[in-house]
């Protein structure tokens, strides 16, 4: 075969000019591919290498008391990133501008953790610049490559630490919470509550971020910024109104004995509004706006009087003598007891049960007494007898069904529950099934032995004494919760005898030194035993006693006695139904003088007679 004939020459060149065709016809619809069909994606890709996306953070919202005075507010502030190509570029230029911004190593780390998780945004360096540093950086510009200076809102908090269990604080977003995902429109160095009602409406209070774009040139410098066009403009959060009246707040704080560990918390019982919610010690939660040094959270975490804790749902403390009216309302909802019953066994400073002997906190005894009484003089004899007749598994399922167990469904993060044991199947499982007796019931029913409850819950409870239908709405700090539940089940005439018997306690019983001339206040003390130290004081108290409109609740650490705290809570209750017209207290008023009690010798009981307390169910008139 000759490959030079005409034929052969012709036929090859035929293939090789479709050959031609073919990839001249891919070639073109390649083109026609990336041209046409995929511009805009490669034009976004083109724009991407010249053009960097900086977040505009959005104003978060305002947080106002029940009046409109703001208790968390935005200040004009400045924040200062940087651009850059790639890693090593950004490490060079934070070597150059640390000592400027006082960088740790610790915040260039966090920067470029930053840039690796969004490496065409600015790694974020500081959040707190002021104007005479950011003044000083633009002098610097021409010799710091990608510096972006913008500014954007501060969070201020006027009021300081006194509404600083309340309100909260925010600051930057963890590296967890973006792996995680959890957080709504989560990026490097977004702002997100931390505490308090900034992190319960956290997503109501953000707002929407916007964006704007720089154009850099190939070492990743900044040129200029892009047309208007091309901006999208931040949305301000949502602003909420807290129930909270701040005045109110503040005549609690400095009513609060000086130094003392506690919280107060005043509630309307009618609609479950918190008025006041006070915690002491407390922290300035402006400390954390722009990121808090390590050394100022570490003193802060690790402080002995935990000044972050929120005592007033985050702390459990034995319930004392204010528990003693539980266990009234449980037994008389049974039938087992009204106002006027008496006791098998007088106070005489103590009961014998068995092999032990369960004083009573007045060694000299209370005598015969009815339940009003034992109310209004807190008789533990008393209230050991109408723990034994109520039974223990009684108790200990009433106490689920009055929400003892729960938590009180306040709108505040991380409330705990209370500890209370929810069956007898907790003594078994703790000390084995002969390894406990029913004088655990004894303890429980003056509110010690295994039941600890939080300030919130111990206010909700008695929201329902104040209330005429026994009932109480869930406390909140701005949105309501759900409709009351739960109910005492007892009648109106018996809710009212309550209420006198606890107006008692405050007219001529354990509280008798903090009457209030101009109201009629029923309220509880109590001394809650304490191993650690001095017992600890409670006081929870309502007025009117006619139609309550306020319920005042106060744990104080330490105090020894409920009587010293009485006097605080009563002139709470004061300025809030008077108004301004009593000043706040001074350490002298907490000197409460209490009775020198001296105990008789301990008067044996025999196990006859205990059993027929327990056996007798009905009023024993006097």
């Amino acid at each position: 075969m000759n490959w030079f004939h005409a034929h052969q020459l012709a036929r090859r060149a035929r293939l090789a000019q479709g050959l031609l065709w073919l990839v001249g016809t891919v070639l073109l619809i390649a083109f026609f591919r990336v041209q046409v069909l995929s511009s805009s994606r490669y034009r976004v890709r083109s724009e991407l290498n010249r053009m960097r996306s900086v977040p505009i953070p959005a104003p978060r919202g305002l947080i106002t008391d029940r009046n409109g005075v703001v208790l968390a507010e935005n200040e004009p502030g400045y924040s200062v990133g940087l651009l850059a190509p790639s890693v090593d570029s950004l490490r060079a230029s934070i070597k150059r501008i640390a000592p400027l911004l006082r960088l740790s190593a610790r915040d260039a780390e966090d920067a470029e953790r930053a840039f690796r998780r969004t490496p065409y945004r600015p790694a974020p360096l500081r959040r707190d610049a002021s104007f005479d540093l950011v003044s000083a950086l633009e002098e610097r510009r021409v010799v710091m490559p990608g510096l972006v200076i913008q500014a954007e809102p501060r969070r201020r908090y006027p009021f300081g630490s006194l509404a600083a269990h309340v309100v909260g604080y925010v600051a930057e977003i963890t590296e967890q919470e973006l792996g995680a995902g959890t957080v709504s429109g989560a990026r490097p160095g977004l702002l997100v509550g931390r505490d308090g009602l900034e992190r319960e409406y956290d997503d109501r209070l953000r707002g929407k971020d916007g964006e704007r774009f720089l154009e850099v040139d190939a070492l990743g410098r900044s040129v200029r910024e892009a047309e208007m066009g091309q901006r999208l403009e931040p949305e301000q959060g949502e602003s909420i109104r807290t129930t909270i009246d701040i005045d109110l707040q503040r005549y609690v704080a400095e009513s609060f004995p000086e130094g003392m560990r506690g919280a107060v918390m005043v509630m309307d019982p009618a609609t479950g509004e918190m008025l006041a919610l006070y915690s002491s010690p407390a922290y300035d939660p402006n400390t954390f706006i722009g990121g808090v040094d390590p050394e100022v959270w570490s003193r802060l975490s690790q402080a002995a009087d935990f000044p972050l804790l929120n005592r007033a749902i985050q702390a459990r403390y034995p319930p004392a003598s204010p528990w003693k009216l539980v266990v009234a309302a449980m037994a008389m909802h049974r039938g087992l007891v009204d106002l006027g019953s008496h006791m098998p066994i007088p106070c005489r400073g103590g009961l014998q049960y068995y092999n032990r002997y369960f004083r009573c906190w007045k060694l000299q005894g209370h005598g015969d007494l009815t339940l009003a009484e034992a109310i209004q003089y807190s008789c533990d004899v008393y209230f050991y007898q109408l723990g034994l007749k109520l039974q223990l598994n009684h108790l200990l399922a009433d106490a689920s069904h009055l929400g003892l167990r729960d938590r009180s469904g306040i709108d505040l993060p991380n409330e705990i529950r209370p500890l209370f044991p929810a069956s007898t199947e907790y003594y078994n499982q703790r000390y084995g099934p002969r390894g406990w007796t029913n004088a655990v019931t004894l303890n429980l029913a003056i509110g010690q032995g295994e039941n600890s409850q939080t300030l919130a819950n111990m206010v909700a409870f008695y929201t329902m004494l104040a209330n005429p239908d026994g009932r109480a709405p869930a406390p909140h700090l701005v949105v309501a919760g759900d409709p009351p539940t739960r109910s005492l089940g007892l009648s109106p005439v018996q809710l009212a005898g309550l209420r006198e018997a606890l107006v008692e306690v405050v007219e001529s019983g354990t509280a008798v030194g903090a009457r209030v001339a101009e109201l009629r206040i029923g309220g509880k003390t109590g001394t809650a035993q304490n191993a650690h130290g001095a017992d600890h004081g409670w006081f929870i108290a309502f007025a009117p006693a006619d139609s309550p409109r306020v319920v005042v609740g106060a744990v104080v650490e330490f105090a020894e006695h409920g009587s010293r705290i009485a006097p605080m809570v009563n002139r709470i209750i004061a300025r809030h139904l008077l108004g301004p017209t009593l000043p706040p207290l001074t350490a002298a008023d907490y000197q409460v003088v209490l009775p020198d009690d001296s105990a008789p010798e301990p008067v044996p009981i025999l196990p006859d007679t205990i059993g027929r307390i327990i056996r007798d169910g009905s009023p024993r008139p006097r």
